[in-house]
């Protein structure tokens, strides 16, 4: 397959979506965590989180600093090849680290995290180029797969029930089987190098100049608004614009992520206080991220990205971030029921998915559609950010068991981030 060769534009997101259906595998970690707290392995809830937040740090970092320019240089097929090998690796490394919390942060959290920061920006950037025309939902659609490849990797682990159907009879997960914590780790390894490659062969950019069929870019009257001038990372970063949309990507990080993190913690302890017993507590815990949360993750990216299209990115930003912020707050005092874990699960994975669909098209919108690629991991440093205070800040309130002290912080912060929100406007080229 030559990279001259003008392909067909959708086998560029069959291969996007392969590739993110396994970097999602980090939004999993809330299966493990629970066993990782108990024997041989003994960590605290915060060691979990920071297992995760070192995962989350790392992708963003090495997206900013080597991934966006690496890409650029070499094309994102040879960049996104190298982040699923690297990936695979550190989960197999994980896998022969025994019961080591050091062993586990290497593999997972700093050279997976590095592997998915590798690998991640590779569709995003490649198919800004291709789809021009429909930035919103392609870009919501090339991070759906991350979304929802929660899902499968959290089934595969450890099955869930809905209520009391089993919604798949017969399967309860790897851990139901049997499966160590270090086998799935090594299992997880091999199978994200495998289908990451193969999704790398698709990542390929058009040739210069070219344009879909029957589109005209916008007149240049309209280029600013629509990714028609491109900003360096310095010039970008001299913008309020950029400061704006790094804060509010951060809040939407911490929150999100916070849940992800500490869902099955909270969860346990929430349903526990009100005299559920364990068994059925992990099961709804189980559901609530493996299922609501997961699904409504990968949903929320098409929907969002594609509403943005019409709403505009700077209404869809505000809205989500107040809906996120209502939810944050009331999700404590809901979770201790069985529906109060799924709605909350539901509508937090839901707006937090819309973030991975906003951003890069609101950073192609002001920034450059084609400079996405090195501009955008920037502004996601911020998520790397919000990746270390949002579930480390859940991990130690659950030590704490101060619950509340998690969730309503993370809820006024996004009710403030709608507010900043709908203060963007255009950045004017040339111009901080």
């Amino acid at each position: 397959m030559s990279d001259k060769k003008v392909m067909n534009r959708w086998l560029v997101v069959f291969g996007a979506i392969l590739i993110q259906l396994c970097l999602g595998a980090i939004y999993a970690w809330s299966a493990f965590t629970a066993k990782l707290t108990a024997e041989p392995f003994n960590m605290t809830k915060t060691q979990t989180q920071v297992i995760f937040s070192i995962g989350l740090l790392a992708f963003a970092v090495v997206m900013a600093l080597v991934a966006g320019k690496w890409q650029k240089k070499v094309g994102p097929k040879v960049v996104a090849l190298v982040g699923g090998l690297v990936l695979g690796l550190g989960y197999v490394l994980a896998g022969f680290a025994g019961s080591s919390f050091i062993g586990i942060l290497l593999g997972v959290g700093v050279l997976g995290g590095a592997g998915i920061g590798l690998a991640y920006v590779c569709p995003i950037a490649a198919l800004v180029k291709w789809f021009p025309d429909k930035k919103g939902l392609i870009t919501g659609l090339a991070v759906a797969g991350f979304g929802f490849g929660a899902l499968i990797w959290v089934k595969l682990t450890g099955g869930f029930k809905f209520g009391p159907v089993d919604l798949t009879p017969g399967w309860s997960g790897l851990f139901g089987m049997g499966w160590s914590v270090n086998n799935v780790f090594i299992l997880y390894g091999v199978l994200f190098a495998a289908l990451v490659t193969i999704g790398s062969l698709f990542m390929i950019n058009p040739p210069d100049g070219w344009l879909p069929a029957g589109w005209t870019p916008p007149a240049s009257a309209h280029a600013a608004s629509t990714g028609g001038h491109d900003f360096s990372v310095s010039e970008m970063v001299a913008t309020p614009q950029f400061w704006m949309l790094f804060i509010c990507f951060m809040v939407g990080a911490t929150s999100g992520l916070m849940v992800i993190g500490v869902i099955k913690l909270f969860g346990m302890d929430a349903l526990g206080a009100g005299g559920m017993d364990a068994a059925k507590a992990n099961v709804i815990t189980g559901t609530a991220m493996g299922l609501f949360y997961a699904l409504l993750n990968g949903l929320g990216r098409i929907i969002w990205g594609s509403m943005s299209d019409k709403l505009g990115r700077r209404n869809s930003i505000a809205l989500m971030s107040l809906i996120q912020g209502v939810m944050m707050i009331v999700f404590y005092f809901i979770g201790g029921s069985e529906w109060g874990l799924y709605l909350g699960a539901a509508v937090i994975g839901f707006n937090f998915g819309g973030n991975f669909a906003l951003f890069p098209a609101a950073t192609a919108d002001f920034f450059g559609n084609k400079s996405v690629g090195t501009n955008y991991p920037w502004v996601f440093m911020s998520y790397g950010v919000g990746g270390v205070i949002g579930p480390i800040l859940g991990g130690k309130m659950g030590d704490a068991q101060a619950w509340m002290w998690a969730f309503v912080p993370a809820g006024i912060a996004c009710l403030v981030a709608a507010g900043i929100a709908m203060m963007l406007k255009t950045p004017t080229a040339g111009k901080a």
